[in-house]
């Protein structure tokens, strides 16, 4: 309580603390520190050459993005050489590093130099839809334009959207390199149905293993067995000879299943072998290899989108994103003994996108 001629002071009690604390001994809001003009505010030369660096670095990325188209075909890698593959992609990734660092730095040197600078609070409330307020949005637009300078400073825009157009260019390049081009010598290459649908695989030739090219017995697949398979003279090719490209489109895994356990059309009882069966290892959602086998359900599964496939019911899909079977490579056993193909796949390997025209 106050008394007269005492000046009354009000104290807040902490219980947990035990502790009356003055409230006049609470720390006070110091508020915004005094703001500071940058030089680009004060001096109309030093804002004419913070805009000559953002526009200036906007087109450098220009330039590395042109380099990196210009590096790709400079360097090729058709020699299959470390050099050449070293050299590309060192000298590509420098074109977009360039190009894609110059354009971060030209924005991050905009926004501090050039952008409008003042501090300001803006009250945040949960409102919103009101007429109001998307008028107040419009205006917010309005006013950012008039602030970054964005309508006004053409040099920095039209630079800006060159850099940005460009800087795509590179990507493009190297993804039209990913296409195959047809030729004289070749005149299938332009045609990825005609391409899949077509594999080393052909009548008489012997299933052998991956990577060392034995082989196979049928009287070496045991039951519950799974072998990765190749076709006969795959693994004698080169990297020049296209090696990759055929054996990305002829593996196969190949388990041995209790024949009274196959769930086969009548006209595809000749396409096993004595419960051996043989299906792409392709997965036909978006091409990654099915190598994982699972002995008691019989079920392979795609270790990239989880898609699996019933070995028993001709590789059926009964998980997952891919959208139809895996293709089955008709098998039989010549007069020694070892399996080989009845003929190539009655379908094209991989993706199912590669069907559609």
């Amino acid at each position: 309580m106050a008394h007269d001629g005492e000046t009354q002071e009000v104290a807040a009690y902490q219980p947990a603390a035990g502790l009356a604390v003055n409230v006049s001994d609470a720390p006070q809001n110091p508020g915004m520190p005094p703001h500071r003009q940058r030089m680009t505010d004060k001096d109309p030369k030093a804002e004419k050459r913070a805009a000559r660096v953002v526009y200036g670095l906007f087109y450098l990325s220009v330039a590395g993005s042109l380099w990196a188209i210009a590096a790709y075909m400079l360097f090729p890698i058709e020699d299959q050489q470390m050099t050449s593959i070293r050299h590309n992609n060192m000298y590509i990734g420098l074109g977009i590093a360039l190009a894609l660092l110059s354009i971060g730095v030209a924005a991050i040197h905009w926004s501090k130099a050039l952008m409008a600078d003042h501090e300001y609070v803006e009250e945040r409330h949960a409102t919103r839809g009101t007429e109001e307020t998307r008028e107040a949005t419009i205006e917010s637009f309005r006013i950012a334009n008039e602030e970054s300078g964005f309508g006004r400073r053409k040099m920095i825009r039209n630079s800006l959207f060159v850099a940005l157009g460009a800087s795509i260019l590179p990507g493009l390049t190297l993804f039209r390199g990913l296409a195959p081009h047809s030729s004289e010598e070749d005149p299938l290459a332009g045609d990825p149905v005609a391409l899949l649908n077509t594999t080393m695989w052909e009548k008489g030739t012997r299933l052998t293993r991956d990577p060392g090219g034995t082989p196979i017995k049928a009287s070496e697949v045991t039951l519950g067995s799974a072998f990765h398979v190749i076709p006969e003279g795959l693994s004698e090719l080169s990297h020049h000879d296209g090696m990759l490209n055929e054996k990305a489109k002829a593996m196969v895994l190949m388990v041995r299943l209790l024949p009274e356990q196959l769930h086969e059309r009548e006209s595809r009882k000749d396409w096993s072998y004595d419960g051996i069966v043989a299906y792409s290892k392709v997965c036909t959602h978006v091409g990654c290899p099915v190598a994982l086998y699972e002995q008691q359900t019989h079920h392979l599964l795609c270790p990239c989108h989880q898609s699996q496939f019933d070995v028993t019911d001709e590789a059926k899909v009964i998980f997952g994103p891919a959208s139809r079977p895996l293709p089955q490579l008709p098998i039989t056993v010549d007069d020694e003994g070892y399996l080989v193909a009845r003929s190539d796949f009655e379908e094209p390997v991989g993706p199912s996108f590669w069907e559609r025209h």
